[in-house]
C-alpha cells in the first residue's frame, strides 16, 4: 500500500543533467549518421559505433535516474524542463523542449538497456547478413528515435520522433526486401500506422489552437498543466464530449496505430517479416512502447474532468479512458484468440505483444500511468527475452520458425530453453516468482476495483488464454522429439548471455512491484512508500491473487494436457484443430479480419482508384483534350490570318512602297540635268493650271 506522506516539493530549475539531457537521443542518431557513411564491409565499425552511442545514452540515463531517484528520496518532485522557441511569426511561437521526470528517467533506462542487449545480440544473429552495416545503421537510429519520444517535452517534437520511429521500422520490418512477404510488411506497417497518425495529428493541431502551446510542462503554462486543462473543459463538442475528451480520442488513435490496438493492429503480427532483432525492438523496447507511452505522457489531459455516471455509480474514469480501457480489454482477448492456432514461433509472440498491449493500455485507463507503465518495463523485459529466445532457436534450427518442425530442444539448446522457460512464465503471471504476474495483478486489481466489471473479466480471460498458448508452444518446442530436417544446436555466447540477463530482469523486477513494496508506483506518482507486510492485507486482495493463479495454473494445466509430451509430425492436424475444425481454421486465419478489411476498406478504395483513373483518362483528360483541341484549331487560324491577311497585306505594303522608293530613287539620282527638266516640266504645268484658273 503506498502511502502519502509529505508532500513532495516541485522541483523548478534544471539541473545540469537536464540541460544535456538532449545527448541521449542525438547520439544514437549521429552514430546513425557516421555509419551510413561506411562502407558495407565495416562491420567491426558499424556495430562499435552503434553499441558504443547506445551505451554512451544507457550511461546518461542512469546519471539521469539517479537524479530523479535522488529527489524523490528527498521527497522533491522532479519535473525539470528545458524548452526554446523554434518558430516565430509575429506574436505567435513554436516552442520545443524536452522534459526529465520520474516517467522520461524510467523509459530512458528500459530503452537503452533493453536496446544495448539487442545490439549485442545482433552481432551474433546477423553475423553473415552481407548487410550487416545497413542494418546497425537503422538500428542506432531506430532507437534514437524513441529516445526523441521519450524525453519530449512538446507533443510536436514527440510527433516529429514518432514519424522517425515510423521511418526506421519501415525500414527495419522490410530490410530483407527482397522476400515479398518482407515488402508487403513493411508497406502495410508503413500504411496502417499513418492512418492512426492522421488523427493524431488533427488532435496536435486541435490542442494547438484551443491553448495555444504544445508544451506538456512550461511552469504552470503548458497544455498539459491546470490553466489549459480548465480551458479544455469549458467548451463541449458533441453528446456531452468535452474538448479535452474529443482531443484525447484523437490523440488515443495515433496511440492506437503505433501500439497495435484494435483495429489497427494488422500490422503488428506481420512486423516479424523483420529480422528477430527487429521484432525484439519492436515489440519490447521501442515501438510499440510509444503508444503506450504517449497516453501515459498525456495521461493529464486523459484524465480531465468529470467522471462518468453509470447506473447510479461512479466509473471513475472520463469518456476518453473509457474507450481506452475497452478497446484494451477487447484487444486483450482477441490477440490472446489468434495466437493459439498459430504455427509460427515469431508470430505466436506478435500476437502475444498485442494481447499484452491491450493490457497495459487497459491498466492506463483503470488505474492510471503507474499501473499500465509497470507492465510496459516488465513486459518489454520478458518479451524482449521471448523474442531473442525465438532467434536463438531459428539459429540453432537453421532458420527453421514453424513450431510442428521443432521439438526436444530442451536437451539440445539447454541455455535457451532456461531462459526461454523463465520468459514464457513471466509471460503467463506465474505465481509470485515472476515479474509479469505482479505487474498483471494491478492490472487486475484496477480493472476489478472498477464500477464496471466487463473489462476484469475481459482480462481474466485473456490471462487464461496466454497461459494456454505460451504452454502449447513451449510443448511442441522444447519437449517431445526433434522433426525438423537438420539437427539443432546451441548458440553462441554473444546470444546467451543477452538472455541470461533478461531473464534475470524478468524475474527481479517484480520485487518492486508487490503490494509490500510498492515502490515503482510511488516512484511514478511521487509519493514515499515503505517495506510493510500489510500490504497484502489490502480488502479482496488475497482472493484476487488466488483468483489469477489458478486462471494460469488452469491454462499452464490445458496446455500440458492437451500438448505435454507429445510429438505429433509436421503434417498431423493439431488437437484443437480435429475437435473444432471451423473455429480453428476462424482462429488460424486471423479471424479474417485482414479479408474483412481486403473486401471493404482496401476493395473501396481499389474501386476508387479505378474510378480516379477513368475520370482522370476520360473526364478530366477528355476535358483537356477538348480545350487542347480547340486551342488548336484557334492557333490554325490565327495563323491564316496571320499568314494570309496580316502578313500577306503587311507585306504587300512593303511591296509598294519599295516600289515607289524605287521610283523615287531613280529620280533622286543627283544629276542637275534632271533636276532642271522637272523644275521646266513643273513651271510649265503650274502655268497652265494659273492659265486656265484666270479663264475660269
Amino acid at each position: 500500500m503506498i502511502e502519502q506522506a509529505v508532500p513532495f516539493t516541485p522541483q523548478l530549475t534544471a539541473s545540469p543533467i537536464a540541460e544535456i539531457l538532449w545527448l541521449i537521443p542525438a547520439v544514437p542518431m549521429v552514430a546513425a549518421g557516421v555509419i551510413a557513411l561506411l562502407k558495407q564491409p565495416r562491420r567491426t565499425a558499424a556495430a562499435t559505433l552503434a553499441i558504443g552511442s547506445l551505451g554512451f545514452s544507457l550511461l546518461l540515463s542512469l546519471v539521469a535516474f539517479g537524479h530523479v531517484l535522488a529527489g524523490w528520496s528527498n521527497q522533491v518532485a522532479v519535473r525539470e524542463t528545458v524548452n526554446f522557441t523554434w518558430i516565430q511569426v509575429g506574436a505567435s511561437t513554436v516552442d520545443l523542449g524536452w522534459v526529465l521526470d520520474p516517467l522520461s528517467a524510467v523509459m530512458m533506462v528500459m530503452v537503452c538497456f533493453v536496446g544495448l542487449l539487442i545490439f549485442i545480440y545482433s552481432t551474433g544473429y546477423m553475423a553473415h547478413d552481407e548487410n550487416f552495416t545497413r542494418f546497425f545503421c537503422f538500428l542506432a537510429l531506430f532507437a534514437g528515435a524513441m529516445l526523441g519520444v521519450v524525453i519530449a517535452n512538446s507533443l510536436l517534437l514527440l510527433f516529429m520522433c514518432w514519424e522517425l520511429v515510423g521511418l526506421t521500422s519501415y525500414l527495419l520490418i522490410g530490410f530483407w526486401y527482397q522476400k515479398p512477404s518482407a515488402a508487403a510488411a513493411a508497406k502495410k506497417a508503413f500504411l496502417t500506422t499513418r492512418v492512426g497518425d492522421i488523427f493524431f495529428l488533427l488532435g496536435i493541431v486541435w490542442l494547438f489552437n484551443d491553448t495555444g502551446t504544445l508544451l506538456f510542462y512550461d511552469h504552470g503554462a503548458g497544455s498539459m498543466e491546470g490553466f489549459a486543462l480548465a480551458g479544455l473543459l469549458s467548451h463541449h463538442v458533441a453528446l456531452g464530449l468535452t474538448v479535452a475528451g474529443a482531443i484525447g480520442l484523437l490523440i488515443f488513435a495515433g496511440a492506437a496505430g503505433k501500439s497495435g490496438q484494435l483495429p489497427l493492429h494488422v500490422w503488428l503480427p506481420d512486423a516479424m517479416e523483420g529480422p528477430t532483432p527487429v521484432s525484439a525492438l519492436i515489440h519490447a523496447a521501442t515501438m510499440v512502447a510509444a503508444g503506450v507511452y504517449l497516453i501515459a505522457r498525456v495521461y493529464p489531459l486523459m484524465s480531465a474532468g468529470m467522471p462518468l455516471i453509470r447506473a447510479g455509480a461512479v466509473t471513475g474514469t472520463t469518456a476518453a479512458l473509457a474507450v481506452v480501457t475497452w478497446i484494451g480489454a477487447a484487444t486483450a482477448v482477441f490477440a490472446a484468440l489468434i495466437a493459439i492456432a498459430q504455427n509460427d514461433i515469431k508470430r505466436i509472440l506478435a500476437y502475444s505483444t498485442v494481447s499484452q498491449l491491450g493490457y497495459m493500455m487497459a491498466g492506463l485507463g483503470l488505474g492510471g500511468v503507474a499501473v499500465g507503465m509497470f507492465h510496459l518495463i516488465t513486459h518489454a523485459f520478458f518479451k524482449a527475452l521471448l523474442f531473442l529466445g525465438a532467434g536463438s532457436v531459428i539459429h540453432g534450427c537453421c532458420d527453421e520458425q514453424d513450431i510442428r518442425r521443432m521439438g526436444g530442444l530442451k536437451v539440445d539448446m539447454p541455455l535457451t530453453f532456461i531462459t526461454y522457460a523463465i520468459g514464457m512464465l513471466a509471460l503467463c503471471g506465474f505465481p509470485l516468482v515472476f515479474s509479469g504476474f505482479w505487474s498483471k495483478d494491478g492490472i487486475l486489481e484496477a480493472a476489478h476495483s472498477g464500477a464496471i466489471q466487463g473489462p476484469f473479466y475481459l482480462l481474466v480471460f485473456g490471462a487464461l488464454l496466454t497461459a494456454f498458448y505460451m504452454t502449447r508452444q513451449v510443448s511442441y518446442v522444447f519437449f517431445g522429439y526433434w522433426r525438423g530436417h537438420h539437427p539443432a544446436h546451441e548458440s553462441p555466447g554473444v546470444m546467451t548471455v543477452p538472455l541470461a540477463i533478461l531473464a534475470f530482469f524478468a524475474i527481479a523486477l517484480g520485487a518492486i512491484g508487490t503490494p509490500a513494496w510498492p515502490w515503482f508506483r510511488a516512484f511514478l506518482d511521487g509519493r514515499s512508500a515503505a517495506f510493510n507486510w500489510h500490504g497484502f492485507a489490502e480488502p479482496g486482495l488475497a482472493l484476487l491473487m488466488l483468483t489469477s493463479s489458478l486462471v494460469v495454473f488452469l491454462g499452464i494445466g490445458l496446455g500440458i494436457w492437451l500438448y505435454g509430451g507429445k510429438s505429433p509430425s509436421p503434417e498431423e492436424p493439431d488437437v484443437l484443430e480435429k475437435a473444432t475444425p471451423w473455429l480453428w481454421a476462424g482462429l488460424r486465419d486471423r479471424l479474417y479480419v485482414d479479408e474483412f478489411y481486403g473486401a471493404t476498406v482496401i476493395a473501396f478504395y481499389g474501386w476508387w482508384a479505378r474510378a480516379a483513373d477513368w475520370l482522370d483518362r476520360w473526364i478530366w483528360g477528355g476535358i483537356v483534350a477538348a480545350v487542347a483541341g480547340f486551342f488548336g484549331l484557334w492557333a490554325k487560324f490565327n495563323r491564316l490570318l496571320d499568314m494570309h491577311f496580316v502578313d500577306g497585306g503587311f507585306d504587300k505594303t512593303c511591296e509598294e512602297i519599295a516600289t515607289g522608293g524605287g521610283l523615287l530613287a531613280r529620280v533622286q539620282g543627283g544629276r542637275v540635268q534632271i533636276y532642271l527638266r522637272i523644275l521646266a516640266i513643273a513651271v510649265v504645268v503650274l502655268a497652265a493650271i494659273l492659265f486656265w484658273s484666270s479663264r475660269a
